[in-house]
């Protein structure tokens, strides 16, 4: 009689990535990625507004005030959308990427028209991008696959 061999537990217990970084260094980077992109954002964002023309007290209180909303939209993104399902988490990536691109544009002189349409083009590629990803990483509840 031939019998089908047990299953190793090799097959049967999940794989985990083991985590090269520490707590110390994920902690930094939470709080530290925001701010490096929220002050990269209002630098940029006073830079456009300026033109070319000069730095003043107005200019310099746009830039903080635009580096810090980014920085904390930035943040809630990151703390928020991961306990979403993955559709609506992909739907929070695009809302996030859309309106801060369209409102980078709109400092130009840019129409409305122009930099919705920039942030919806923007928003719709980052949207599929991220829905993809969580598509094929997770499972239907959240959940990372393998």
């Amino acid at each position: 009689m031939a019998h089908a061999a047990p299953a190793s537990r090799r097959m049967i217990t999940p794989r985990r990535r083991p985590d090269v970084f520490g707590a110390r260094t994920h902690l930094t980077v939470k709080v530290g990625l925001p701010i490096v992109l929220g002050l990269t954002y209002g630098y940029w964002a006073a830079a456009i507004r300026r033109d070319a023309g000069p730095i003043t007290g107005w200019n310099l209180l746009f830039g903080f005030v635009t580096a810090l909303v980014f920085a904390l939209l930035f943040a809630a993104v990151c703390a928020v959308a991961p306990l979403l399902r993955r559709e609506l988490h992909a739907v929070c990536w695009f809302v996030f990427a859309g309106g801060a691109t369209g409102f980078l544009y709109s400092q130009s002189g840019a129409s409305v028209l122009s930099s919705s349409g920039l942030g919806l083009a923007v928003g719709a590629s980052v949207l599929a991008m991220v829905f993809y990803r969580y598509y094929t990483h997770e499972d239907a509840a959240g959940r990372r696959i393998g």
